[in-house]
């Protein structure tokens, strides 16, 4: 008796049908996933989403190889709360003149913290510390302070932006923004395929961290940072390296500098990183050049009150109001012949 036999064609057809069926139903899956991360996990107020919108919406990659990455000159958008607004030079400021106009000029360079991650362009550490300035100016100089802070930077990024574009604009005074995780390598952007577009992606990436942090084994946030500075890590000697070429180029070019040290704000009474501070302070010193841990301005407040939210710990107005006056007062008594005006500084809001 012969057996019946399906034909080979009737057997490809359901095998790609339910190849069909599979890939319909993951793609389905996914989308769902997406609009979940979309509508639950995105209130505009996740740090892991709003950088990632930052870096997907307002950065590209810089022509300059050590800059890394940059603005995107006049985009703009809303990340963290609070509008951001770039100019045609890529800045976080105002339009900048070529020319001062007989105010003395401050620049600020830094990272996210200098950009003010978090915070209404008026509340970032660069336009309060104009305002202290000039509020405590007499007769007619005033004051002009220049915010290039862009996320993500660390300190060889900075001291390559400035000897690339920012000397230009032709600062009276340089203010070198420092905070512990500048000691990083240099950043450079990967498409990663999801990465470029999903939200999803970056909640579970997000996620995946947190959990080998937690049961792992993976470092946490302090070990993470003091292993920056052991010895021979190259993210540390290259930001050495870098602060000494900007200290050397602004003596060569009759430019005054300060190194600022912005403080880790998870704990500050009993400060996990003083060796830190002190490394930087170090550089200053060999250097010539005054030097500000800004620690002091803030330790007799709550560390939470001095954050953008309950889950990022980036200084919001309460803390940059307490750096701009410190930071005033230090560029007070360091240089009296361009801030002689100033000598009754005092904090904003206070």
């Amino acid at each position: 008796m012969e057996q019946n036999s399906v034909p080979r064609s009737s057997v490809l057809k359901r095998a790609l049908l339910a190849i069909l069926a599979a890939g319909f139903s993951l793609a389905l899956c996914g989308l769902m996933i997406e609009g979940l991360a979309r509508t639950v996990f995105d209130n505009g107020m996740d740090f892991d989403l709003e950088m990632w919108k930052y870096a997907r919406d307002l950065k590209r990659v810089s022509a300059e190889p050590a800059i890394g990455h940059e603005h995107i000159p006049n985009a703009s958008g809303f990340f963290m709360g609070v509008p951001v607004s770039i100019n045609s030079i890529g800045l976080r400021n105002r339009e900048v003149p070529p020319v001062a106009d007989g105010a003395v000029r401050v620049m600020m360079l830094g990272d996210s913290l200098t950009f003010g991650w978090g915070v209404k362009e008026e509340d970032t550490p660069s336009r309060l510390l104009e305002t202290v300035l000039n509020g405590a100016a007499s007769g007619a100089r005033k004051y002009e302070v220049i915010n290039t802070g862009v996320g993500n930077y660390n300190s060889q990024m900075e001291v390559a932006y400035f000897l690339t574009k920012g000397y230009t604009l032709k600062p009276d005074v340089v203010v070198l923004n420092y905070f512990i995780n500048d000691a990083e390598p240099t950043p450079r952007r990967h498409k990663v395929g999801w990465g470029e577009y999903s939200q999803a992606y970056v909640v579970l990436a997000s996620a995946v961290d947190k959990i080998s942090r937690i049961f792992l084994g993976r470092a946490d946030w302090k070990a993470y940072y003091r292993g920056l500075y052991e010895n021979g890590q190259p993210g540390w000697n290259d930001a050495q390296a870098a602060m000494q070429r900007l200290a050397q180029y602004c003596k060569e070019n009759g430019i005054k500098l300060v190194f600022v040290n912005y403080p880790e704000l998870h704990e500050l009474k009993q400060y996990p990183f003083p060796e830190v501070t002190g490394a930087v302070e170090k550089i200053a010193a060999s250097e010539g050049v005054p030097f500000l841990d800004l620690r002091p301005s803030v330790e007799d407040l709550v560390p939470e009150t001095l954050w953008v939210s309950p889950a990022d710990a980036h200084p919001n107005r309460t803390a940059n109001e307490r750096f701009a006056g410190a930071i005033a007062q230090t560029l007070t008594q360091a240089y009296p012949d361009l801030f002689a005006n100033t000598a009754s500084v005092a904090t904003v809001g206070k």
